[in-house]
């Protein structure tokens, strides 16, 4: 059952419009907030089929404002200057076949895995354990690289990864409630911006079916992107 605050919070929502996202923005800011900073999120339905290879969407946005979380980095590298790199650039957890070993007994307490073309050969096997939680470094992505320090900065900067799921459906952080409008306007432009630049060519007809913001105890509100897909 929808809660008290649920319910109040929907009556500032019209259910059949769509919003302009600067509107859809200051409903979200009128919300009545849970106890909580809840995170706030953009999720978009496609219209395309996940199932063929040349219509996976997936990229990477650098948030002007960040996500309002501290990201947890683990960088898969072997002892030298790409691992002490990484260190000094703010990774949490630095190592190779140690770090190989923890994972294959399922340790996953972290947010965001880097790894370097070398140490791959290894972190490949570790598929079961990172794919399902899309914990695996990706060269698409920008997390598979040598410049390992460039990679940590980047990702605890505000790059937030995009990927379409077997529905068509896309989810991805904009921020908190505690974020000014206007910052989580730009963070959401932002996102919206390049999940339009990533649409494949072989895609006919609308690609972006719908688009929503919300809190995470909030009701969703449809926002217009005809602006960026004009």
């Amino acid at each position: 059952m929808p809660s008290k605050r649920y319910k109040k919070n929907e009556k500032l929502v019209e259910a059949t419009k769509a919003y302009l996202l600067k509107e859809a923005v200051q409903v979200i800011a009128k919300f009545e907030k849970a106890k909580f900073n809840e995170t706030i999120d953009l999720a978009f339905r496609l219209g395309v089929d996940p199932k063929q290879s040349d219509q996976m969407v997936r990229g990477t946005v650098p948030l002007p404002h960040g996500t309002g979380k501290t990201v947890r980095v683990l960088v898969f590298a072997r002892p030298g200057p790409t691992a002490d790199a990484a260190r000094q650039a703010g990774a949490e957890f630095v190592g190779f076949e140690d770090m190989i070993k923890k994972c294959t007994d399922g340790w996953v307490d972290f947010d965001v895995a880097v790894a370097t073309p070398e140490a791959m050969v290894e972190v490949r096997k570790l598929g079961k354990v990172l794919g399902p939680r899309g914990l695996m470094p990706n060269p698409k992505t920008g997390t598979v690289t040598d410049d390992t320090a460039k990679a940590v900065r980047e990702v605890k900067a505000g790059r937030v990864e995009f990927k379409v799921d077997k529905a068509g459906n896309i989810h991805v952080p904009v921020g908190k409630v505690s974020f000014q409008p206007a910052q989580v306007e730009e963070n959401a432009r932002a996102v919206i911006e390049a999940v339009s630049k990533a649409r494949p060519a072989s895609v006919k007809g609308t690609f972006m079916l719908s688009c929503t913001l919300s809190a995470t105890m909030s009701p969703g509100v449809r926002v217009d992107t005809r602006e960026f897909t004009a």
